[in-house]
């Protein structure tokens, strides 16, 4: 009777329902690809041009990701440049049909992993990506391991620390990008502080910040900072933008990585 009631105890598995993942998981891209589309796929001349100085002054060069490429602009000015051996491009969006042939394209949610391409790139540009993904340090994560060792990151995002952007969080209670209006296109609000954290943790090395210097005028976003300076208002509380740099160690351990501010 003891072993009937041990017996007894023992119960069948019940047999598995069907899950409801693949509907689940069908229904989030389907909102990712709508916040995607809600962003345009696009960022402006300003942010265009300080990634151009950036691989400029630094003479990068080999082959390049453009990381989140929205409706491929970055990537048609990476193209034009002619100073990388190839242009690769990722995005949930699918491949502008011009682009076909001039650069390869992955169409990939970034919010899940890339696959392969470990250590396949130089250089991974991603162009006011990071404030849409829902993981960012995953993102950087990402990148580092798409990068070669001695690669280099380029990563620009909203400057919530701008004038604009502080008066925006005193007033309307956000930052200027992340309001209703913003969402859910923009979704990770990221000083310079979290990016230096984000960056470190993910084993990056020496690193710098960089500035559009454009910056439009806290309710007057037709005006800008430089034009009522003569140019002469720049930086962190003058732009709309910032870039960070990072590069992936060469060799040996990772490293510690180091903010420069500028």
């Amino acid at each position: 009777m003891k072993t009937d009631s041990a017996y007894s105890m023992i119960q069948t598995p019940p047999i598995p329902q069907p899950s409801p993942i693949t509907k689940t998981s069908s229904a989030l891209f389907e909102h990712r690809a709508k916040a995607a589309e809600l962003s345009r796929g696009t960022s402006g001349g300003p942010i265009y041009a300080l990634i151009e100085r950036v691989i400029a002054e630094r003479g990068l060069q080999g082959r390049i990701l453009d990381y989140g490429a929205g409706v491929g602009q970055l990537t048609r000015r990476l193209v034009a440049l002619g100073r990388f051996a190839s242009v690769s491009a990722t995005d949930i969006m699918a491949a502008p049909a011009d682009l076909i042939g001039q650069a390869e394209w992955i169409e990939q949610d970034l919010n899940v992993p890339l696959p392969g391409h470990d250590g396949a790139f130089d250089v991974v540009v991603a162009a006011e990506v990071i404030e849409h993904l829902e993981n960012p340090r995953f993102m950087i994560r990402e990148i580092f391991r798409l990068l070669r060792p001695g690669g280099t990151a380029i990563v620009t995002t909203p400057n919530n620390e701008s004038w604009r952007s502080l008066i925006a969080l005193l007033v309307r209670g956000h930052f200027l990008e992340f309001g209703d209006s913003g969402y859910p296109a923009h979704i990770t609000a990221l000083l310079r502080k979290d990016l230096e954290r984000i960056f470190r943790e993910a084993s990056f090395i020496p690193q710098g910040f960089e500035f559009t210097n454009a910056g439009a005028l806290p309710g007057k976003p037709s005006l800008r900072w430089q034009q009522i300076s003569f140019g002469l208002l720049k930086g962190v509380r003058y732009s709309d933008n910032v870039l960070a740099i990072a590069t992936k160690p060469a060799e040996g351990p990772p490293g510690e990585c180091t903010i420069l501010f500028t």
